[in-house]
């Protein structure tokens, strides 16, 4: 029956393939129960001390272990023996480089961990702990040993001349590290840098970077900043340089203010210079040859005792360093008369004097004018116009009895005639147009003293039975107009409802 089913499945060669894997696995699985136990790497630092453990692990104890050995290789093809132990032997260090410096921690084939003190940079490599086992063979695990190194931190700046090419202004160098460092410049003054490095005979490098840029006068003192990082570090290594550059003298002269009159005394001229480094002479000179007898020279400071005609002149200061010499020159020119120079404070002074009494004035009319207005508005009010009144209508006029009005009150005034009332108010006088005989200078009518009079047709016969023979007329059954002066105010008598 099973040839049968062989016979109708057969295997295909893509599936013993994986048989082939799956039984490999299995087998280096079934090893690995038996296998040295090491760490894989370890990392530690020049004078310090390091374990390398080992243990040999024995899932069926079957296996019978005869010794174990330390083998330390620095680099690939070389292998030496540094610790070996045998239960039977004891303890043995071949090498002598290692000889003073390794011990076993545990007198066990089963634990055999070793310690190395006083660890070098030329320590790293892989350490394998090997077993000689019977029947198995040899067993072995290695482990990695990395060697770091702080590096040795450091940035300077480099002293140059101004000039049109570009060269080294700093530097910045992480010495003896391992790992590699790396160096980062921080600058904003426009410059470039290239980096080297140099590896040395014990596995450390040496990072060295360069930072350019083409010099001007304008770049001394800036400062570039140099920052290094490195896996031993724990935060950036940061330090900032400033630039040196040097550059010949630039001169100028300070002093003269074009009111050198005759008789003026001890006035002083400055030569001024921006060099790096220092000046080391500074000259003065006259154009029209040797210098006056009343100029005396003091360094930088020239001064004129006394003013004269034979100060009207050129005069020339030269300044000079280690990398060149300038000039320069001011025409001094001497006048009869003193000028009188209103100094700019002077004009600030009463420019801001005049200010603050217009700014002050302009406050006092604000609030004078603000409480003017509130004044005017608060108090009552002056004028008050008169009732309407409908003509023709007696129902409008007020029927409270009425003393018989005087001749005053009943009888018109010929334009231009004023009289006076008994009872102290204005004189009234007629505004009646001369020319065209409008009422009130062609004025609306007013009715006055509307009060005194029951009905409109009262005031109308009182006004046909009228004084100076002015009659009115019959058919206009307005009241007549009241005689009031421009600009005069009256309040209304009381009405009676």
């Amino acid at each position: 029956m099973a040839r049968d089913y062989a016979a109708r499945c057969p295997v295909s060669p893509v599936r013993n393939t994986w048989l082939v894997a799956a039984a490999i696995l299995l087998a280096v699985q079934g090893l690995g129960a038996q296998k040295v136990r090491v760490d894989d790497e370890l990392e530690a630092y020049p004078t310090e001390s390091v374990d390398l453990r080992c243990q040999f692990i024995d899932g069926g104890g079957l296996t019978k272990l005869t010794q174990v050995s330390w083998i330390w290789e620095p680099v690939d093809g070389q292998r030496d023996n540094i610790a070996v132990y045998h239960p039977v032997y004891g303890q043995s260090f071949p090498n002598l480089s290692f000889k003073e410096r390794v011990v076993f921690l545990h007198n066990s084939l089963e634990n055999p961990s070793i310690r190395i003190n006083n660890l070098s940079m030329s320590d790293a490599g892989r350490y394998t702990c090997e077993y000689a086992t019977y029947p198995s063979g040899n067993e072995q695990g290695t482990t990695t040993l990395i060697m770091l190194a702080k590096p040795k931190n450091s940035a300077k700046v480099v002293t140059v001349q101004a000039g049109t090419k570009s060269v080294v202004v700093a530097r910045c160098e992480a010495a003896d590290g391992k790992p590699a460092a790396t160096i980062k410049w921080l600058a904003t003054v426009g410059g470039n840098h290239s980096t080297s490095n140099i590896n040395g005979p014990d596995g450390t490098v040496t990072v060295r970077s360069e930072y350019r840029l083409v010099p001007t006068p304008a770049d001394d003192g800036r400062e570039v900043t140099c920052m290094v990082e490195q896996r031993t570090q724990e935060r950036p290594w940061v330090n900032q340089v400033k630039l040196s550059v040097e550059y010949p003298p630039s001169v100028s002269i300070e002093g003269y203010d074009n009111n050198w009159y005759v008789g003026r005394s001890d006035v002083v001229l400055f030569c001024l210079a921006n060099a790096k480094p220092a000046p080391t002479t500074v000259t003065w000179t006259a154009a029209s040859g040797p210098l006056p007898d009343t100029v005396v020279v003091d360094g930088n400071k020239l001064m004129v005792r006394k003013v004269d005609d034979a100060v009207n002149t050129t005069f020339i200061c030269e300044v000079k360093n280690k990398h060149g010499a300038s000039r320069y020159q001011i025409t001094t020119s001497v006048i009869e008369e003193r000028q009188l120079v209103e100094g700019p404070s002077t004009g600030a002074v009463i420019g801001g004097i005049l200010g603050a009494l217009i700014f002050i004035s302009i406050i006092i009319g604000t609030v004078i004018f603000v409480r003017k207005r509130q004044e005017d508005g608060e108090g009552p009010p002056k004028h008050k116009p008169p009732p309407p009144v409908k003509a023709g209508s007696s129902t409008e006029m007020l029927n409270k009895p009425s003393e018989p009005p005087t001749a005053t009150e009943t009888a018109p005034l010929s334009p231009g005639e004023v009289y006076y009332e008994p009872t102290g108010r204005e004189p009234v006088t007629n505004l009646d147009d001369e020319t065209t005989g409008a009422p009130n200078g062609k004025a609306p009518p007013v009715l006055e003293n509307s009060a005194k009079y029951d009905n409109v047709n009262e005031l109308k016969d009182r006004a046909t039975d009228g004084h100076h023979g002015n009659d009115l007329d019959s058919s206009n059954h307005e009241p007549p107009a009241a005689n009031i002066s421009r600009g005069e105010s009256f309040v209304s008598p009381a009405m009676y409802v």
